[in-house]
C-alpha cells in the first residue's frame, strides 16, 4: 500500500505543474477569483483545445465551489472554439435539479448523484442515465476573521462545537489548548454556513460525522441541519460575510480565502497541523476509491486521514452528464468542453487557482468515458 500510494503521489505531482501562457483570467460574469489580472498560469494555447464540431452555447449550473475553475476553463475554451458557456454556479442542489429537469447540458455537484436522482435523470437521458465525472479536487477551507490572530489551529471536536453553537467565544479553553502562545480575543464567534443546498456542506458535515460523531449528531446532506449560526448563499456569499464580520468563521473552497480572510490549519493527529492547499488536498484525494459502477466514477474520500501533509476536509466536484441520450444540439459542445477540462492542459490550470488535479489514474478513466458519451 505504501508503494502504491507513493507512486500515486508521484504521478499526481507530475500532473500538478502549472501551465504558462499569455492570457489573463477575465471570464465575463465570473466571481473575482483573486488570481490577479495578468496571471498567465490560467491560460491554455488555443491550438491545444480540440473543438471538433462544437458550436452554439451551453447552459450549465451547480457547484459554486468549482466556479473559479469553470470560469478559467470557459475563458480558454470559448476563445478557442467560439462556444458560449453560461455556468450559473447556483449550488450543487440547484445544479442537480436543473439537470434532472432537462434544463442544462451538464451540472456541477460536490456530491455524487443519489439513487433517486439517477432514476430521475433517466427521463432526460433517453436510453441512458446521469453519471458522475470527477473533474475538480480541492480543500474545503475554514476561513476566519479574528483580529490579531494570524495562525489558528482547530481539530474536529472544536470545529463541530463551533458550528453547533457549543463553543461561542474565541478564547474558549478548548481553542486555547490548541493554540498555545496565541493571544485569543474575548470575542463572540460568528459561524456562517450555506443557506442553499450545497455539496460543500455535504462534504464538510461528512468530515464531522466521520471524525467526531459524538459532537456532530446530525445525519448530514446538502442542506444545513445544525441550529444557530448565520447563513449566506453560495461559497462567495459565505466568504463575503466572513470578510466583513469580525469574529467570523465559515467554510468554502480555498480560492475564496483572500482579502483579509485567513485559513485554519487542522490538527488531524499527524505530527503537525495541516493547512489547506492544492498539495495537501491532493495527498488526501490520492487515497480516494472509485465506488461508482458502470461509467459512473463517484469517489469515496478518506475524511479520517492522519497521513502526514494530508488535509482531511476535501471535496471532489463532479460534472454530471448523460452517458447516453444527450441532446443532439449540445452533445458536440458538451463533449468538447469536458474533453478539454479533463485534459492535461485543463487539469494543469487547477493548482494555480487553489484547486487540486484529479488523480492521474482516475482522470484517465474520465477521459475514456467522455469519448464514449452519446
Amino acid at each position: 500500500m505504501k508503494l502504491q500510494r507513493k507512486n500515486r503521489l508521484r504521478a499526481l505531482s507530475l500532473g500538478a505543474v502549472a501551465v504558462t501562457g499569455a492570457l489573463a483570467l477575465t471570464a465575463c460574469g465570473s466571481d473575482d477569483n483573486g488570481n490577479g489580472s495578468g496571471n498567465p498560469s490560467t491560460s491554455a494555447k488555443a491550438g491545444s483545445v480540440k473543438c471538433d464540431d462544437a458550436k452554439g452555447q451551453l447552459l450549465a449550473d451547480g457547484s459554486s465551489a468549482q466556479k473559479n475553475a469553470i470560469d478559467a476553463w470557459v475563458k480558454n475554451f470559448s476563445q478557442a472554439c467560439g462556444v458560449q458557456i453560461n455556468y450559473k454556479g447556483g449550488g450543487s442542489g440547484a445544479g442537480v435539479t436543473a439537470f434532472t429537469q432537462g434544463q442544462v447540458a451538464f451540472a456541477g455537484s460536490d456530491s455524487a448523484l443519489k439513487p433517486e436522482e439517477v432514476t430521475a435523470s433517466k427521463s432526460v437521458c433517453k436510453g441512458g442515465q446521469g453519471i458522475d465525472l470527477p473533474m475538480v479536487g480541492g480543500p474545503i477551507a475554514l476561513g476566519y476573521n479574528v483580529p490579531g490572530v494570524d495562525n489558528l489551529v482547530l481539530d474536529a471536536q472544536t470545529i463541530a462545537k463551533i458550528f453547533d453553537s457549543k463553543i461561542t467565544k474565541w478564547n474558549d479553553p478548548a481553542i486555547a489548548a490548541l493554540n498555545k502562545g496565541v493571544k485569543l480575543p474575548d470575542l463572540k464567534i460568528q459561524a456562517f454556513h450555506r443557506s442553499d443546498e450545497s455539496g460543500t456542506t455535504d462534504n464538510f458535515t461528512k468530515y464531522l460525522i466521520a471524525t467526531t460523531p459524538d459532537n456532530w449528531k446530525y445525519s448530514g446532506g446538502k442542506a444545513w441541519q445544525a441550529k444557530g449560526g448565520q447563513s449566506a448563499p453560495q461559497s462567495a456569499g459565505v466568504a463575503q460575510q466572513v470578510k466583513q464580520t469580525s469574529g467570523a468563521i465559515g467554510y468554502f473552497e480555498l480560492s475564496y480565502v483572500k482579502d483579509g480572510i485567513k485559513a485554519v490549519s487542522i490538527d488531524t493527529g499527524a505530527s503537525k497541523p495541516v493547512a489547506p492547499s492544492s498539495e495537501s488536498a491532493t495527498a488526501d484525494i490520492a487515497a480516494a476509491q472509485v465506488v461508482g459502477t458502470g461509467k459512473d466514477l463517484s469517489l469515496k474520500l478518506d475524511y479520517k486521514t492522519k497521513a502526514e501533509g494530508a488535509y482531511p476536509i476535501t471535496l471532489v466536484t463532479y460534472e454530471i452528464v448523460c452517458d447516453k441520450g444527450n441532446k443532439a444540439d449540445t452533445l458536440s459542445a458538451t463533449k468538447a468542453f469536458l474533453r478539454y477540462i479533463a485534459s492535461e492542459d485543463g487539469q494543469k490550470i487547477l493548482p494555480s487557482i487553489g484547486y487540486a488535479p484529479v488523480p492521474a489514474e482516475i482522470i484517465a478513466k474520465v477521459r475514456t468515458t467522455v469519448e464514449g458519451l452519446s
